[in-house]
């Protein structure tokens, strides 16, 4: 550490200062030293209505850092010999449809699969995500997908619905349910006792933290309608996730072996390294190696991370969705090696520009946001910084992309993703479409039928299925192109692109690409 441990300490409280006032819910944090507590710290409430205190045992939703879990118990039925992680899906799960391409449990595991997520399909079909629904419904939808988002292994993009199937298949194998399973197998045996899966957002427990979004007037409760599992719905608190981190430097549960394939990044079909491994991301962060992985959930954020080379732990759990626990990780990082706070390293003479940028020859869409002369990223609906000192360009400051970018002379932007190279084209503001858009449209496959109403610049898209119903304003980009943008929940928005195409049009958003509609 440079410096000391009373600076570390003042100035790692500093970043979580907005969190230490009354009636604010919080975030707990822990770092360690080669396995060591060195720093741990509370802030906020776990509770707003009664005003009980986040503390150390509080219980949070950890989010997707449940996907490790996920994997291990995978990796421990692989070394018992009842399953392969070069298993075809369909040989453990029937329902799964065989589309384009073989796909394989290591690629479930991996984010390679090419599956849409079935969170996104949930959206499209009309079913809110804050509606009821359980596993069932999971299973059909992913059962009526039509196509691939990319070749398996070609590409990385993050897909819940990988890790669903892999938790149907632990189920299915062990006979009992995946908490049941966790518990026997890594969680009691490690004493991670507050550590289980907890299906329903409506569970009440005694020292269960409230979760929280932040709305114009105040605070308001968060809470999923759907069912939880393997790929997001661990509960824990701040001393188990101690626990654990200390488990991966040092095995009780697991091996050596187990966790050094859990964090060796997927390599793509055309030879590219990636940054995600199976159920844990590795990526290098100022010269420094770092293994970890982060969490959301409704009102909920997390992040672990391990600098392995260098011996530092770090681990944020908040019952809220303001916190940034993967920048702020990096900020806490920041202050133990010394390091100033990034700053915007220009690798080009030219500069990021504001704006909405088009993939070339592609289905994705971008928007640079400058405020006070910084640059961040929006894509889909989601927003983060950059990592200016990111090798060949500047990189979302977020756990789960492969994307870099460089800016060109011409106002266009050079980008690399999953190793391949791609350009990006600025899009200009007040664009009018030429291509006719008004109509009905169907994807039978999936039972999808839509109405879109428009003029050459603004518009309205209905879509109706037997899960629910959408209704989403629309804006013309270009020529044969719109944005859709949904209200999908309280301050929670959702984006897609519709292409209008000879026939129909195919929509693409964050998770789902190349979804084809015809004209009814």
């Amino acid at each position: 550490m440079t410096g000391s441990h009373a600076d570390f300490d003042k100035r790692v409280d500093a970043l979580f200062s907005e969190f230490s006032g009354p009636d604010m819910p919080g975030a707990v944090v822990a770092v360690t030293e080669s396995g060591r507590e060195i720093f741990a710290n509370t802030y906020g409430l776990a509770n707003i209505n009664d005003d009980i205190p986040i503390g150390r045992k509080t219980i949070i939703r950890i989010g997707s850092q449940s996907k490790q879990f996920t994997v291990l118990l995978i990796l421990m039925l692989e070394a018992e010999g009842k399953l392969s992680l070069e298993d075809d899906v369909q040989k453990h799960l029937p329902y799964v449809p065989r589309l384009e391409h073989p796909v394989t449990l290591r690629q479930l595991a991996s984010n390679t699969s090419g599956y849409r997520d079935y969170t996104e399909a949930m959206i499209v079909s009309g079913l809110s995500m804050f509606a009821p629904s359980d596993h069932q419904t999971v299973r059909d939808i992913i059962a009526r997908q039509d196509a691939l988002n990319f070749k398996p292994g070609s590409a990385m993009l993050y897909s819940n619905s990988g890790f669903f199937m892999l938790y149907d298949i632990i189920e299915r194998i062990e006979g009992a349910t995946f908490d049941d399973v966790l518990r026997k197998r890594i969680t009691g045996p490690l004493g991670m006792y507050d550590t289980s899966l907890m299906l329903r957002d409506s569970t009440v427990m005694k020292r269960l933290a409230a979760h929280y979004t932040k709305l114009a007037d105040g605070w308001a409760h968060l809470g999923l309608g759907m069912e939880e599992d393997g790929g997001g719905g661990i509960i824990s608190t701040l001393d188990d996730m101690v626990i654990w981190q200390q488990n991966l430097i040092d095995p009780k549960v697991g091996t050596q072996e187990m966790y050094r394939r859990m964090a060796t990044p997927c390599v793509f079909d055309n030879g590219a390294n990636g940054f995600y491994g199976l159920g844990l991301v590795t990526d290098v962060y100022r010269g420094r190696r770092a293994v970890g992985h982060g969490g959301w959930v409704a009102g909920g954020k997390s992040q672990s991370m391990r600098f392995i080379d260098d011996g530092l732990g770090i681990v944020i759990i908040a019952n809220n969705d303001q916190v940034a626990p993967f920048a702020l990780a990096r900020r806490i990082a920041d202050i133990y090696f010394g390091t100033a706070e990034p700053a915007q390293i220009e690798l080009t003479p030219f500069k990021l520009a504001p704006g909405r940028y088009r993939q070339e020859n592609g289905p994705d869409v971008f928007e640079i946001l400058v405020k006070d002369g910084v640059p961040s990223f929006l894509s889909f609906g989601r927003v983060s910084g950059f990592d200016f000192g990111h090798q060949g360009g500047a990189k979302p400051e977020s756990g789960i992309t492969d994307l870099v970018l460089s800016p060109r002379p011409d106002g266009k932007i050079d980008g690399t993703f999953c190793g391949t190279p791609r350009v990006y084209t600025p899009l200009t503001a007040d664009a009018k479409a030429t291509a006719p858009f008004t109509g009905r449209y169907a994807n039978k496959a999936q039972s999808l039928e839509v109405e879109i109403d428009c003029d050459a610049q603004r518009g309205m898209f209905r879509l109706r299925s037997n899960l629910g119903a959408m209704n989403a304003p629309i804006v013309a980009a270009d020529s044969h192109l719109w944005f859709l943008n949904a209200d999908i929940g309280p301050d929670l928005s959702w984006n897609a692109t519709l292409s209008v195409t000879a026939d129909g049009f195919e929509m693409n958003s964050d998770r789902i690409k190349k979804l084809r509609f015809t004209r009814a």
